[in-house]
């Protein structure tokens, strides 16, 4: 019992971590849909709940929304910043990099966007880390 308490408390820890370790290319209900059924093979129940939460992008553009955004900054000729290094989540970008607000219509987010090496991304204006990426 304790073992299982143990685990638990492990997972409800791991939640903003998880979060926000999307890989890139996963919308959030399929992160959450995966993260569920993880959660479910450790820690039953309670673990797919958790599971769940920890698989999705909190505050992130949710996967149905994801390719009229897309089209959305196609549209607006959205310049691309050109990056050396691997676009993925969890990159920090550099600071020059113009972040655009990403409007309500795509749903409430504290993140912005930009486009770098052509690839639609999210990011933390605090971190300048990427969170997400949408295309």
């Amino acid at each position: 019992m304790i073992r299982h308490a143990v685990i638990v408390s492990a997972l409800l820890l791991s939640v903003p971590v998880a979060a926000s370790a999307q890989q890139s290319g996963v919308g959030a209900a399929a992160g959450a849909t995966t993260g569920a059924v993880g959660g479910a093979i450790v820690g039953g129940p309670v673990g797919a709940v958790v599971g769940g939460v920890a698989g999705a992008v909190v505050g992130g553009i949710a996967e149905d929304n994801q390719t009229r955004f897309h089209h959305y900054v196609v549209e607006e000729q959205t310049p691309s910043y050109a990056y050396d290094g691997q676009v993925a989540v969890g990159t920090a970008l550099p600071a020059e990099v113009h972040y655009y607000e990403v409007p309500s219509r795509f749903g409430s987010t504290k993140y912005r966007y930009t486009v770098v090496n052509q690839r639609t991304v999210l990011v933390d204006p605090r971190t300048h880390e990427v969170v997400q990426v949408i295309n």
